[in-house]
Formats: C-alpha cells, sequence, structure tokens
C-alpha cells in the first residue's frame, strides 16, 4: 500500500499489469496490514477485479488445524506452499507469480506464450542490472536455448548482471510437488512449519538443477523500490524530462483508487520545477524535482527539493526540505531545517532523511542527513 508517484500505490504498479494482460483471476496473498491492503484495492474495483466468478481474491496466511491464527509466511515459497490446496483446486493452467513492490511494464500474455511454448517448468523474467547492483537481487547465466543453467541468490560477488524481477510463471504441479518434497527434507510430520522461505534459496536452485527453467528477458525499465534509495531514485526519474518508464500511456494505463480531491491550488508566490504535484495540494511556496502527495500544504517561503513529500503533509514557512522521504500526516514547524546533500549524485539509504507518519517538527528544528524520525502514534 505503499504510495507512489503521488497518487498511485505500489500494488496499482502490479494489478494494473494484470488488468491490461487481460488477467482476470488474481491472488493477493497479503501479511500484514490486510485492512489497509484491502482498502486502497477496494475489492480490484478499479481494475474491474470485482466480479462474481474470479477477480481479485485476498488471501491472508492459512489457519492451522487446531489453531486460531494463521501461520505467518516466512517468504514467498512459503506463502505457495501454504496455499498449495487452494491452487490444486482452482486447477490453473499456468501459476504466475509476482511481487507487488516492483516498478515496471509487462505484458504477461508474452510471458505466459513463451512458457506454454517451450514446455517450461518454470519461467523466470529477468533484466540486465549494472554490475555493483547484481549482489541485491537473484542472478542466473542462461545458454543460447534461453534455458537457465545456473542461479545465485544475492550473491556477495556475482558472475552475472541478469538478475531476475521475482515474476516467475509455474508449472503448477511441478512447483507444489517440488515445494513439498523440499518441505519434507526441512521438516517432520509434527511441524507446523513448511521451513520453507523465498524462491531463490531453494526451489529455484533445485529447479535450475534439473533443466526446468527458461528466462523471459524483460524488454523495458524495471526497479526494485524495496529500499529507501531505490524507491528515492524511481521517483526522481520519472522526473526525468523524457523518463523511461511512461506511467501516462493511454495504451497501457495504470488504474488506481483515485483520491477524490480538487486540482491542485497554485498561489502567486508558488514557485514549480520538474515536479508531480498531486490533487488536493495547496502551494505558496518552491518546490524543485519533488514529488507531493495528495493534500499537501506548503506555505509560502518554504521550500522542498528533492525529496517524496506524502499525502496531508504540512510544510510550514520558512521551512526547508530536501533529500528526504516524508510520510503522510506529518507537519514541518516553521523555519525547520530538514536534510542535507549526498556526498553522490544520488543519496544512499543511510544518507536519506526519513520521518514516520504523523511526526510533529518542531518550529525551527534541525535534521541532518541520514536522520530517522519514528512514525507518531494515534492515541483515542
Amino acid at each position: 500500500a505503499l504510495p507512489y508517484a503521488g497518487v498511485y500505490r505500489l500494488i496499482d504498479i502490479s494489478l494494473s499489469n494484470l488488468r491490461n494482460s487481460g488477467i482476470s483471476d488474481v491472488w493477493l496473498v497479503v501479511q500484514y496490514e490486510t485492512q489497509s491492503i484491502a482498502e486502497v484495492v477496494a475489492g480490484g474495483r478499479p481494475w474491474d477485479l470485482d466480479r462474481s466468478h474470479g477477480g481479485l481474491r485476498i488471501i491472508p496466511p492459512q489457519q492451522e488445524a487446531g489453531s486460531d491464527e494463521g501461520v505467518w509466511h516466512e517468504g514467498n515459497a512459503d506463502a505457495i506452499y501454504q496455499n498449495r490446496d487452494l491452487i490444486r483446486h482452482s486447477n490453473p493452467d499456468v501459476l504466475l507469480v509476482m511481487s507487488a513492490d516492483h516498478i515496471y511494464k509487462l505484458d504477461f500474455d508474452d510471458v505466459i506464450d513463451q512458457h506454454l511454448a517451450t514446455g517450461a517448468g518454470v519461467t523466470l523474467v529477468s533484466t540486465e542490472v549494472p554490475m555493483d547492483q547484481a549482489s541485491n537481487h537473484g542472478t542466473i547465466e542462461v545458454d543460447k536455448q534461453g534455458k537457465v543453467t545456473r542461479f545465485d541468490y544475492k550473491p556477495e560477488q556475482p558472475r552475472s548482471n541478469i538478475v531476475t524481477t521475482e515474476v516467475f510463471a509455474y508449472d503448477p504441479a511441478l512447483v507444489i510437488e517440488t515445494l513439498e518434497r523440499l518441505s519434507g527434507q526441512k521438516t517432520s510430520a509434527s511441524d507446523k512449519r513448511s521451513g520453507l522461505e523465498d524462491f531463490g534459496q531453494e526451489l529455484l536452485p533445485e529447479l535450475v538443477k534439473d533443466g526446468h527453467v527458461h528466462d523471459f528477458r524483460l524488454p523495458g525499465y524495471w526497479k526494485d523500490v524495496g529500499r529507501p534509495e531505490t524507491y528515492f531514485q524511481s521517483h526522481m526519474e520519472l522526473l526525468d524530462a523524457h523518463p523511461d518508464l511512461d506511467l501516462d500511456d493511454p495504451g497501457w494505463p495504470i488504474f488506481t483508487l483515485a483520491p477524490q480531491r480538487l486540482p491542485a491550488r497554485f498561489e502567486d508566490t508558488a514557485r514549480i520545477g520538474q515536479s508531480l504535484i498531486s490533487p488536493g495540494c495547496h502551494i505558496a511556496g518552491r518546490v524543485q524535482r519533488s514529488v507531493l502527495g495528495p493534500g499537501c500544504i506548503l506555505e509560502a517561503g518554504a521550500t522542498v527539493r528533492d525529496s517524496i513529500i506524502m499525502h496531508d503533509t504540512v510544510v510550514r514557512a520558512g521551512a526547508t526540505v530536501q533529500f528526504a522521504i516524508v510520510d503522510s500526516d506529518v507537519t514541518i514547524g516553521k523555519e525547520a531545517k530538514i536534510g542535507q546533500k549526498p556526498k553522490g549524485e544520488m543519496p544512499t539509504t543511510e544518507e536519506l532523511v526519513l520521518i514516520g507518519m504523523g511526526a510533529k517538527i518542531k518550529g525551527g528544528e534541525q535534521i541532518k542527513r541520514g536522520e530517522r524520525r519514528k512514525p507518531r502514534l494515534a492515541t483515542s
């Protein structure tokens, strides 16, 4: 449910790719903050997935016999294992699995067509990244026929810069049989846990070893925004004059539960450059190379530059915010100074200022490079 590009949520990207690909039977496997996810996806209505048959279905952790609570997933492999009976009952031809913290556009029909044509047990979608970033991902090596010959899970010294995008097309029977076999090797019959974690730790190496995995190379932009620095970088890339990813493409729209707000309002004192300003904002100050979510207020004399500000945050007169990610419902007091320039062109996670939801920054307060402010919990 994390906001993205002002008016979207990260989950919107995956759901829009599915909708635009004509896939209408979608399961959303959730674990944390289930209610907030449910509110954001609105039963699938923005994607035309609110249906009596098929459509969007939210899948919480499965309950074990004799337990009143679900067993939390230890990773995506464990999530598939926990839901294997539901998958068997649905009897899909292809099990398409993806994460919701990546930014890209992809017609999944192309992936599925190749998957079925090759007879692969697994087709993984890959992309190329700079070699110094490859260790953050699962890396692969591929032969001339497109078969994956080697997989390494977040290697310290990567041999390849081709990485998985965490989009997989599985043969359902094969993946369930393999997960059950791997779980049986790690646990006893009395264990409530499967012993499984993420795909990359055991499942993919096992399937690669058996020759079941084929590669599908993603043709365009892809960014893993699971870390603050990559989340920030992806937003800054959106602000380029000609961004590599076009989120305003009528041929491939990104759908969302849109905020019901008036258009943004700009006073005579406002100065805006190379920024995205969402509906409901009231801007009297200066905004440069930043993204503001719905309902933000920027008073005269305030400055926001090189930052991401989420919805309903207030920046008082004379305050300066730079190289920061500010959550929603934050108030930044008059003349406060937030953030500093990074040592390089782009800030690292350690250099970004992170301010949690509902935080109150006092007037005149200074928050230096890399500092964190915890969310302010609501009180009754």
